[in-house]
């Protein structure tokens, strides 16, 4: 039992060393070649995470492959504190992202429908939208050339924001034109015209629309409520995923303890054998 529940640690521990190194990698060669602000807003996460896995695995690694209980309560008492953390988390995001409740918007809503920041939570409005964080996000698609790619999909530059790769659509029809209901007349891809009789509606995103390629509808309302949809669906997402880890490392938390208990009555009946 001592073996098998060490080898267990051991062998987890080992997978997330290697992440950890991983990770430390990609923060290192975001610090030497990063060269848009995008790039170097990963740098940070990276390394933390990185370095804190490696710490955490090394714990773990000494702890049940040494049968050292001093490394392994460590360890534990790191996991655990992880645990309540993820916990809490989870139970944030949820909260967070579940503005209207028991309102579920499909994919095909996400790509088509025009969201306006009101149909947030305050949270991720005056974290998100603010204008400090809205200046950099909106950098980060003007460098992404989100709406360059509204004609040309293989004009996007992908590796200036990974994020937006697989949400392009609902960006677009949020950021790249104008919103349908002020009835500007559609000429090509990003260049719209004002009707002579003026828009439509009296929107104030109407008003700052600009066929400018760096303006745009970047500051409009839309285009803010575009990208906080966006940030909803992957947080849900990761919400799930939060759950799953949870389930693991829960599992993982188990067996260390079981090792711990196991390598206390090794290291004492081996003590005895000396007494």
């Amino acid at each position: 039992m001592v073996r098998v529940t060490n080898c267990i640690v051991g062998f987890v521990n080992s997978l997330l060393l290697l992440l950890g190194l991983v990770s430390l990698s990609f923060g290192v060669y975001f610090v030497v070649h990063g060269s848009s602000h995008c790039e170097k807003v990963l740098t940070n996460p990276l390394l933390i995470l990185g370095g804190f896995l490696v710490v955490v695995s090394l714990l773990g690694l000494i702890g049940s492959l040494c049968k050292n209980t001093f490394f392994m309560f460590i360890y534990l008492t790191v996991m655990f504190f992880l645990i309540l953390g993820l916990i809490g988390f989870t139970v944030f995001v949820f909260l967070v992202t579940n503005h209207v409740a028991g309102k579920v918007f499909s994919e095909r809503d996400l790509i088509i429908k025009e969201h306006k920041t009101a149909d947030f939570s305050n949270w991720l409005q005056n974290h998100f939208v603010n204008d400090k964080n809205w200046n950099q996000i909106k950098s980060c698609l003007i460098d992404a050339k989100v709406c360059n790619s509204v004609g040309n999909n293989n004009d996007v530059n992908f590796k200036a924001l990974v994020f937006f790769k697989n949400t392009l659509p609902a960006i677009q029809a949020c950021c790249c034109k104008p919103p349908t209901p002020c009835g500007f007349l559609q000429k090509n891809a990003t260049f719209w015209e004002v009707p002579k009789s003026g828009p439509a509606t009296a929107d104030p995103d109407c008003l700052t629309w600009n066929n400018n390629q760096w303006k745009l509808c970047y500051d409009c309302n839309s285009c803010k409520g575009g990208i906080l949809a966006n940030f909803r669906k992957e947080w849900r997402s990761l919400a799930i995923i939060n759950v799953i880890l949870l389930v693991f490392l829960i599992f993982v938390y188990s067996v260390g303890c079981c090792a711990r208990r196991s390598n206390q009555k090794s290291n004492k009946k081996y003590i005895r054998g000396f007494a």
